[in-house]
């Protein structure tokens, strides 16, 4: 005799979520970004006038130095670091909601020392590259890291842990840097490696800018598609699959979006650390867990975290710069810290 079976079926718990606070974030956030985006413009080794920064948006005369700086230097260098600052922080949060793990972001799994490798291998082999070669270079080399942190962490019977994936990613992480700088010692591209490591924006070029732009906004765009999904996976596997979610299609769909994100930014500013880690806790914080939400507002934060951080990068000791990098790890070591802490409690 069927059992009968009482109550509503596949009814998806209610989410905390404040999709007005939500909104304010986006719309003041884009509004900061836009100040930022003409600071960052303006600040540098040559300070300039926004007076003449608005002159050479909208009345560009090739014949003036300052106006050639802001095109060809200035304005490439502040869109990048919007597009890589979106790029890190969505990264970071859909790894956090597809593993589940407080603790996820390219940086910490292996993906950033992935490209790093990747990028060496290229310096070392394929000398005055082009630019389409150096990308295709750090999404392999991502890829390589993500699967070997995943691999290895799933190696257990008790799979996939937070404590497990954050050890093989500090164990794959060191493993790829050693490699790094053995290819570059032994290369003579330690120089050029460098730059990558310490993460930065100068010299970034329009041509560049053509190159990634492309790949991360259809890679954010492909991330507002699956938040979704990526909201019923952070409730759980069996929650998902019971809710309907082909859970291995969307993980490795969502895998593929981090790749694109985390192996274009990394490739053209080098490995910046923590940004996807930081900004998706304090999305979440203030919007709550529904990923629809989290998504926009890492975007938004993250872009605004990295101009800033660039702009302090040219501000603190002109006329040298500090590597961004260096920047965002004041902040996000401690971050780090603080979660390990607060994680080791509820293991």
């Amino acid at each position: 005799m069927a059992r009968k079976i009482e109550g509503p079926i596949n009814t998806p718990t209610p989410l905390r979520s404040h999709p007005a606070i939500a909104a304010i974030i986006i719309v003041g956030g884009l509004i900061a970004l836009i100040f930022a985006l003409a600071l960052s413009v303006a600040v540098g080794a040559v300070h300039i006038k926004l007076t003449i920064v608005w002159q050479a948006l909208f009345n560009f005369d090739p014949n003036i130095t300052k106006h050639n700086i802001i095109w060809e230097l200035r304005i490439p260098r502040a869109i990048a670091g919007a597009l890589v600052g979106a790029s890190f922080a969505v990264a970071g949060a859909i790894m956090q909601g597809m593993t589940r793990n407080a603790m996820a972001d390219s940086g910490l799994l292996g993906l950033n020392a992935g490209a790093g490798f990747a990028l060496a291998l290229c310096f070392a082999l394929f000398p005055g590259g082009s630019y389409l070669s150096l990308m295709l270079f750090s999404l392999l080399g991502a890829a390589v890291g993500a699967g070997l942190v995943f691999g290895i962490s799933s190696m257990n019977k008790g799979g996939l842990s937070s404590a497990r994936l954050i050890l093989a990613g500090a164990a794959v992480t060191a493993l790829l840097i050693a490699l790094s700088e053995g290819v570059a010692l032994y290369y003579h591209v330690g120089q050029d490696l460098a730059f990558w490591y310490a993460g930065g924006m100068a010299g970034i070029e329009w041509t560049q800018i053509a190159m990634i732009a492309p790949w991360i906004i259809g890679a954010l765009i492909g991330a507002m598609l699956l938040s979704r999904s990526i909201t019923l996976l952070s409730l759980g596997d069996d929650v998902a699959i019971g809710l309907g979610i082909r859970t291995r299609w969307v993980k490795l769909v969502c895998m593929l979006v981090v790749l694109i994100l985390a192996g274009a930014s990394v490739s053209i500013v080098g490995s910046v650390g923590f940004v996807g880690l930081i900004i998706p806790h304090a999305a979440r914080y203030l919007v709550g867990v529904d990923y629809r939400y989290i998504i926009p507002c890492s975007a938004v934060l993250g872009s605004l975290l990295i101009v800033v951080a660039d702009i302090g990068a040219r501000m603190i000791n002109p006329p040298y710069e500090t590597p961004v990098g260096a920047l965002i790890a004041l902040i996000g070591v401690p971050f780090f810290l603080y979660l390990a802490r607060r994680e080791g409690r509820q293991l």
